[in-house]
């Protein structure tokens, strides 16, 4: 009973200090009006945003949602072929995988090539080229590795790839140049788009057009015609799933590939120019003087320039640029040489043209030309004298002295604008990059040349201009300049621009845009004064002049001039001893032609550096070469990339200098036109 009443009695107590069950039911409809309006606060919220996001701003969020379902792929076009007059192809494109790492995509890069390597090869060649396309590449693109991979790679890569994030095997299209040296210096090549380029497309607005593509032309025909060659690229609508794989294509924007481009160039010409040179370092330009078409552009030696095309690496980029024999260099476009006699022709068509001397004027050659009041002696390459000499005996014995006293006598002043009409002295605006200027000796040119040197050294002194009768003293043109000036001789005048491109031939419809073949100028020069000088000049391959030996059995005729071209100076009293130079310091032999004499198809200027005499190793080529132009009738077959290579000519690589002749020319105490291992590179003005 006591326990009960404690309870009862507890219980009262806890009622009594508890609200009450009215006052229970109003909190509880308090905190359910909050709890609502809450509910309704948040689906208000809802609602706005779904309004804003549905309705308002449907227009955008439509266009992103289908901007992320389909990708535009750029389709990057087949760059244009390449090909000779004949149709054989020079340049070409073929499609292969390429191994490519995305340095963005990859925490250690140096553990990555290493687990690349264990599932295919990578040679230290690789590695070098990857590492300077490395520096010159974006974090975000992809770099190639290993290029050109056989089936097996691709299947050992593509197991792995789960593993490899930021690699990836890609299909690309390369270039390819079978004929590697022979055309290196006309062709040029193509390499990957550094900075450089990606600046240049932007300032020229052709950016758009580069998406996708990875490679443009860096020198030569590649470069002079990257428009026409590169094409117009095409895009692809693609639809992906929410990975970014692709579904299918939607719609595609073909690409226009690039255009054809044939050249005038013969690609058995230069096939047998280059056998003829046997190894021996020069060039030789062959032009046809009827419309200035390149039928021939060597420079040797060449270099391979599929080495490009991927990025060169260092090891392989230094060897070529520490080559002596200077590959790198193209000698026919850039190579700046004194002509030597070979000039002695221009001289007499610029004495005639001048009206300044007959032909028959005749002086006595002692074997050397001195100025009045000095003793100094120009001396001839003939030590004795040729006794009385002509004009046209002048050009038929090369006699130097006759050359000296008529470079005396017309003085720089009429002599320089005479010259000038054969195009010496500047570009003659060919179809391909970076062509020198050469010199054209004047008293203006000298002050500019020497503008920071005291004035006795800029002004033209009067002895400057009797080497100059010679092809020495300031004397320097290229083997293109001369090939040039011979084509305008053989022309009587008329001057053509040099073109190595023939059509550029539209693939998609075949339609060819011809080079136009009209002359740009015509100096109407004399008929009688051509004539006189082509006589001449016909004469030195017959008995009794320079180029004789070579002129004998000729089944058509030719006109030539022989040039043996001083490379340093000898002294005074002092015989040229070529035995006893370095090979680098040796003459260079000269020959320029033309053939038939009256209706000129061919005209050629060939220099082999440090060659000696012109009669026995320029002149043999030009000999051969012409021979096979205008007599081989397409029976000599072209050799192609792979076939077996005939030996080079026995009489070519046999026909070296057995007395050299020196050519002097400079007055005592100034050297004669020194060329670092065979090319003088003249700062141009």
């Amino acid at each position: 009973m006591l326990s009960f009443r404690r309870r009862f009695r507890f219980k009262a107590l806890w009622r009594a200090d508890s609200p009450s069950a009215q006052q229970q039911d109003s909190q509880f409809q308090i905190r359910l009006v909050v709890a609502f309006a809450a509910m309704v606060f948040a689906f208000f919220l809802l609602f706005t945003r779904f309004v804003f996001l549905q309705v308002l701003q449907h227009d955008h969020f439509s266009t992103l949602a289908q901007q992320n379902r389909i990708s535009l792929v750029p389709v990057e076009p087949n760059r244009g072929l390449i090909v000779d007059r004949n149709g054989e192809i020079l340049a070409q494109n073929y499609s292969a995988y390429t191994l490519e790492l995305t340095p963005s995509k990859i925490d250690d890069l140096d553990a990555t090539i290493a687990e690349v390597g264990k599932l295919v090869e990578v040679t230290p060649r690789d590695l070098r080229r990857f590492r300077k396309l490395l520096g010159e590449s974006r974090n975000f693109e992809s770099v190639p590795l290993k290029v050109k991979l056989t089936d097996v790679e691709i299947a050992r890569i593509a197991a792995q790839r789960y593993r490899l994030p930021g690699v990836d095997i890609n299909a690309r299209l390369f270039r390819d140049y079978p004929f590697k040296n022979l055309l290196s210096h006309v062709i040029g090549y193509i390499g990957r788009i550094n900075q450089k380029d990606q600046d240049m497309l932007e300032e020229t607005e052709q950016i758009s057009n580069y998406r996708g593509s990875t490679h443009i032309g860096k020198t030569g025909l590649e470069k002079v015609y990257e428009e026409e060659l590169h094409g117009v690229t095409g895009f692809e609508e693609v639809e992906t799933d929410a990975g970014g794989r692709a579904i299918r294509t939607l719609r595609r924007t073909p690409p226009r590939n690039g255009k054809i481009l044939k050249l005038a160039l013969d690609i058995r010409l230069q096939q047998k120019a280059s056998q003829l040179f046997a190894g021996r370092r020069g060039a030789l330009v062959a032009i046809d003087p009827a419309t200035g078409g390149v039928l021939a552009f060597l420079s040797e030696p060449g270099f391979d320039p599929n080495l490009f095309i991927d990025g060169i690496d260092s090891q392989t980029w230094k060897d070529l640029n520490d080559d002596w024999k200077k590959p790198l260099v193209n000698r026919a476009l850039r190579g700046l040489y004194p002509p030597g006699s070979t000039f002695k022709p221009f001289m007499a068509m610029s004495n005639l043209e001048a009206g300044f001397r007959s032909p028959d004027y005749a002086i006595a050659d002692p074997g050397y030309f001195t100025l009045p009041g000095s003793s100094h002696r120009f001396r001839d390459s003939f030590p004795s004298g040729r006794g009385s000499v002509n004009l046209f005996k002048a050009i038929q014995v090369s006699s130097d002295t006759y050359f000296y006293k008529l470079a005396w006598d017309m003085g720089i002043d009429r002599l320089a604008p005479q010259l000038a009409k054969f195009g010496l002295g500047t570009q003659t605006g060919i179809d391909l990059d970076h062509e020198a200027r050469g010199v054209l000796p004047s008293r203006e040119w000298k002050a500019r040349r020497f503008a920071r040197y005291p004035e006795n050294v800029r002004r033209w002194m009067p002895a400057d201009v009797v080497p100059i009768g010679i092809g020495q003293g300031y004397n320097t043109y290229t083997p293109l300049q001369m090939a040039n000036a011979t084509a305008i001789l053989a022309n009587g005048g008329k001057v053509f621009k040099p073109h190595v491109v023939q059509e550029i031939i539209d693939p998609a419809t075949h339609t060819p845009t011809r080079v136009s073949a009209l002359p740009i100028r015509d100096n109407h020069f004399n008929p009688k004064n051509v004539n006189f000088v082509k006589e001449a000049m016909a004469a030195v391959l017959k008995p009794g002049g320079t180029g004789a030996r070579i002129g004998a059995g000729l089944q058509y005729d030719m006109a030539g001039k022989t040039g043996t071209a001083q490379v340093v100076q000898i002294k005074q009293g002092a015989k040229y001893n070529a035995a006893a130079l370095a090979e680098q310091h040796r003459d260079h032999s000269w020959f320029i032609a033309f053939a038939p004499v009256d209706q000129p198809k061919i005209a050629v200027a060939v220099i082999v550096e440090n060659g000696g005499w012109g009669a026995a190793a320029a002149a043999p080529i030009v000999r051969q070469l012409v021979d096979f132009y205008l007599l081989d009738n397409g029976k000599t077959p072209l050799v192609h990339p792979g076939d077996e290579v005939p030996e080079p000519d026995a009489e070519a690589a046999a026909a070296t200098p057995a007395k050299p002749s020196r050519k002097p020319g400079a007055p005592a105490g100034k050297p004669a036109a020194a060329l670092p291992r065979g090319v003088e590179e003249v700062p141009e003005e």
